[in-house]
């Protein structure tokens, strides 16, 4: 039997904790096959993002279809896309190649507090990315501004959720990380309301959580996992991540998407 594929359309983190690189390593550790169609090369570290270079919109396509075309693709995601052109693009050829089996991560903004997206392409995203979406998993700044609400307490999250399916994702998972008290996710499938709890790991050490747990739900979807399934497993898998985070550099040290490899 083949190995699962999973395609990663996002950014790349010289640093190694976040964007290509925390999805490939996801994927590795939970037996798939990663691909990648890289959107931005950055210039960043545990402290900061010091410079982004954007790949061409032309470049990022004819990655997707080059993988696409003769390797195949089991499911994908998106993680930084940077730009409204790039974001078209990419949402051309996802409606192209017909791939259903999409987590979107609708990276805006960077551990340190650079912007992953312009402002001008939010609205970019909520047309193009969003109701071509399995799934999508924004934090509550990501909710918010998808949105437009403020998020401060967890009936808000469910509110969020409610509202940012109404954009076309079939899944929203709203994640509860920037609250108090236990890491507590909102999961909506249009029908049903639904909640994902985890202890809160006391460490500074989070750069690439989002990216991690995203491309664990990918990875779920490409093995063969049903949509609720894929994301539970994400979540012990992130939570994992979390716990065996590696103190790296002088700010925010990377989670560990090999934890359960070493």
């Amino acid at each position: 039997m083949p190995i699962p594929r999973a395609l990663t359309i996002a950014g790349s983190d010289s640093g190694g904790g976040a964007g290509i690189q925390a999805d490939l390593k996801t994927f590795s550790a939970m037996g798939v096959f990663g691909l990648t169609a890289v959107t931005a090369v950055t210039a960043q570290n545990t402290r900061d993002v010091t410079g982004i270079t954007e790949i061409a919109p032309e470049m990022v396509a004819r990655q997707i279809d080059a993988v696409v075309s003769d390797i195949g693709v089991d499911a994908a995601k998106t993680g930084m896309l940077s730009s409204a052109a790039i974001i078209e693009a990419v949402a051309d050829r996802i409606r192209h190649h017909r791939l259903e089996r999409l987590v979107v991560d609708p990276v805006m903004i960077a551990k340190g507090g650079a912007a992953l997206l312009r402002p001008e392409a939010v609205d970019a995203l909520r047309r193009h990315i969003l109701p071509l979406a399995l799934v999508v998993t924004p934090n509550l700044p990501e909710a918010e501004a998808l949105c437009g609400v403020t998020i401060t307490t967890p009936a808000q999250m469910d509110d969020a959720a409610r509202r940012i399916a109404a954009l076309g994702p079939r899944y929203v998972v709203v994640k509860g990380g920037h609250l108090e008290g236990a890491a507590v996710d909102a999961v909506y499938d249009g029908k049903t309301l639904a909640h994902l709890e985890a202890p809160r790991v006391a460490t500074r050490n989070t750069h690439g959580t989002g990216c991690v747990f995203s491309a664990a739900i990918a990875a779920g979807l490409a093995r063969g996992d049903d949509v609720p399934a894929a994301i539970r497993a994400a979540k012990v898998f992130v939570t994992g991540a979390i716990e065996g985070a590696l103190a790296l550099g002088g700010g925010h040290g990377p989670v560990n998407p090999m934890h359960n490899k070493l």
